[in-house]
């Protein structure tokens, strides 16, 4: 496997998707089934699901609270968090996941596009910040109220949602002169989109995971294995 290498000018950005957390045992958003962890997403990942049954979406996401508390971070996560230890402020991670694998791996300089399990926001967007929360509920009863009297809801996107902090985003990759993305399908977009971005700024792009992409043309390398295995060893 050829090295990748990094200059001490660069300013790398990496973006990660399910791919990624599916070597820690965690199941991906778009199964081959359609399902994702046994529900299809219409039920417990749009607008709709919530106002349609609160409940079957905070059951879903307990459940999946419980699943990425039992998950341990892999070598791919090790080898990004190392990274960053390297290369300080020329470094930023944002990923597509929302479980916390990157931060107990060791990630900091990181932002979660598409929320985070671990905590809730208002369901009326009423402007206050989102609050820690791990709880594994067992009824709709427990779930916590906004000051402002609006349910809690889990601080996720959901489908036909914008994704968090884009300016932030398009900021970091304006400044990059490498882009890493790993194990993403390249279907999802804004996220698939941020390799065009890279290449219009004049960076280099690598792909790491264990099949090409759908936008594979877009990348000056692809390389094929999985992440936990071509990560480690593979910047110099």
């Amino acid at each position: 496997m050829s090295k990748i290498s990094i200059k001490p000018d660069d300013h790398v950005f990496v973006l990660t998707g399910a791919g990624i957390s599916a070597e820690s045992g965690l199941p991906t958003f778009r199964a081959s089934d359609g399902l994702w962890a046994g529900a299809s997403v219409e039920d417990v990942c749009t607008p709709e699901a919530w106002q349609r049954n609160p409940w079957r979406v905070w059951e879903f996401y307990a459940e999946r609270r419980a699943a990425g508390a039992l998950a341990q971070p892999n070598p791919a996560h090790v080898a990004l968090a190392e990274l960053e230890a390297k290369l300080g402020s020329h470094f930023f991670l944002c990923t597509q996941n929302v479980d916390d694998l990157h931060e107990r791996a060791g990630s900091r300089r990181l932002l979660h596009m598409h929320g985070e399990l671990s905590k809730a926001h208002c369901e009326r967007d009423c402007g206050r910040p989102p609050v820690e929360d791990r709880a594994i509920y067992q009824s709709l009863a427990e779930v916590g109220r906004c000051p402002c009297g609006g349910r809690l809801r889990p601080h996720i996107v959901f489908f036909g949602e914008i994704p968090l902090e884009m300016e932030r985003i398009e900021e970091e990759i304006a400044k990059a002169t490498l882009m890493v993305v790993v194990g993403t399908s390249g279907s999802v977009y804004p996220a698939a989109g941020f390799v065009h971005w890279a290449r219009q700024y004049g960076a280099r792009t690598v792909y790491v995971g264990p099949e090409p992409p759908l936008n594979a043309a877009a990348f000056t390398n692809v390389v094929e294995g999985n992440a936990g295995e071509a990560l480690p060893g593979l910047f110099v």
